[in-house]
């Protein structure tokens, strides 16, 4: 009954938060004499912050309206062209010339694994100038009836297939974070069937491919719990009125907690400082907003594609294995000869230790030499393997590179294995 309690502690502190928002605003109405004085402030910062931390956030948006390609300024239109239950295909259709030709396709597999793919707003921003980008936009299993059916492992490496599929020939994956086992994975099964829609390039970016490596707190906490631990845990049905009533999830606000509590002491002290910088007046609070409105949006994920998981990657590590299986068939790593790979890793990671994405190197024996390259990033956690401004300067040109360079109709100079920053080998 925990998740019908937290629904109910919602619905039972709305007006609470609707009061405490008129107020806010009151005290805030330049009108107000008390606005500019510091008791008025700190009413109004008080306020602000009871209305924040007892708030749901829904999904965020992409928001990127425009990107630059040379020294000119395109619009960007955001697009729905494939759908299923549980995914959406977005493509960010840029109003470029003709005569530009066609740049690189890539498909963004966003992680499902809490958050919404608006996390990784920077790396699509990063990348459009030089790509045309399409990404997985993960749909909250609270909000898809049980009529739809389940989804599980299985049906999330179908989900990379099918979309590969119809993105066609000559397109290139990116993988980030959790997604990047199920996307070797499609590439496996799609290579052993000689599927000549395969991928044409593979980049998977601080993922879990073999936990056994360097294991962080994350993956300690799987060891240390057996999976009917996790089931009778963290498996909840969702509760009425919503859509997906009676289905069993991982609820997103569980996930919240366990995200938050990791590094409990800089969110308090980030909501201490945002509090001060609201009395303060300084200009400073809109960073803190943009952040903790993507950060706290959450949403719900299958039981058994949650389960199934932790048992398959974090437990018994099928995939270094080579016991993982995909439809009743063993998924082998050796059968991809004709996928280009691209593993980057975040030398500061607390999520996928480092050399647990470099693995795919290993396990990808059949892969040529010329066709694969490892980078490591310095002095960047996870976060910054996919975002931020190091991500930006050094990490995406990479990317887009080794893209180009492994495009099937592209002539392919020579390109250096890059093994860590500032260095090549």
């Amino acid at each position: 009954m925990f998740y019908q309690l937290y629904e109910l502690n919602h619905a039972a502190m709305a007006p609470f938060r609707a009061a405490a928002d008129i107020m806010r605003f009151a005290y805030a109405n330049p009108m107000n004499p008390f606005s500019n004085t510091p008791f008025g402030r700190t009413i109004a910062a008080s306020l602000e912050m009871f209305e924040r931390t007892t708030r749901r956030y829904g999904k965020p948006e992409f928001g990127l309206k425009q990107t630059t390609i040379g020294d000119k300024t395109v619009s960007v239109r955001e697009e729905v062209v494939w759908s299923r239950p549980f995914c959406n295909l977005l493509h960010f259709a840029r109003s470029v010339p003709a005569a530009r030709g066609n740049d690189s396709r890539i498909l963004i597999v966003a992680p499902m694994s809490g958050h919404y793919a608006t996390l990784l707003r920077g790396t699509v921003e990063a990348l459009l100038p030089s790509a045309d980008i399409y990404i997985t936009d993960w749909i909250d299993a609270r909000m898809v009836p049980m009529t739809e059916g389940t989804f599980d492992f299985d049906d999330y490496v179908d989900y990379v297939i099918e979309m590969l599929h119809f993105l066609g020939h000559d397109t290139h994956v990116i993988a980030v974070c959790q997604p990047s086992v199920p996307v070797l994975a499609a590439a496996a099964v799609m290579e052993e069937a000689k599927d000549p829609l395969s991928p044409a390039s593979m980049t998977l970016m601080g993922g879990p491919i073999d936990t056994r490596i360097n294991p962080t707190a994350v993956n300690k906490l799987a060891q240390e719990r057996s999976l009917q631990w996790f089931s009778d845990n963290v498996i909840m049905n969702v509760p009425w009125p919503q859509p997906g009533f009676m289905r069993p999830v991982y609820p997103g606000f569980l996930q919240l907690s366990g995200f938050m509590s990791m590094n409990l002491d800089r969110h308090l002290v980030a909501h201490k400082e945002f509090f001060m910088h609201l009395v303060k007046n300084d200009g400073e609070p809109e960073r803190h907003r943009d952040f903790y409105d993507e950060y706290l949006a959450v949403m719900d994920l299958t039981a058994e594609f949650y389960l199934q998981t932790v048992e398959e990657v974090f437990i018994k590590h099928s995939l270094p294995k080579g016991e993982l299986m995909h439809r009743g068939k063993r998924v082998d790593p050796a059968a991809i000869r004709n996928v280009a790979l691209l593993t980057v890793e975040g030398e500061n990671d607390d999520i996928s230790g480092v050399g647990q994405t470099m693995a795919a190197q290993t396990i990808c024996v059949n892969i040529p030499e010329d066709m694969r390259m490892h980078y490591l990033q310095p002095d960047v956690g996870h976060y910054g393997v996919f975002n931020g401004s190091r991500f930006r300067r050094e990490i995406a040109p990479r990317i887009i590179d080794f893209v180009r360079q492994h495009s099937r109709s592209a002539v392919k100079p020579p390109i250096p294995r890059v093994i860590k920053g500032g260095r090549t080998g």
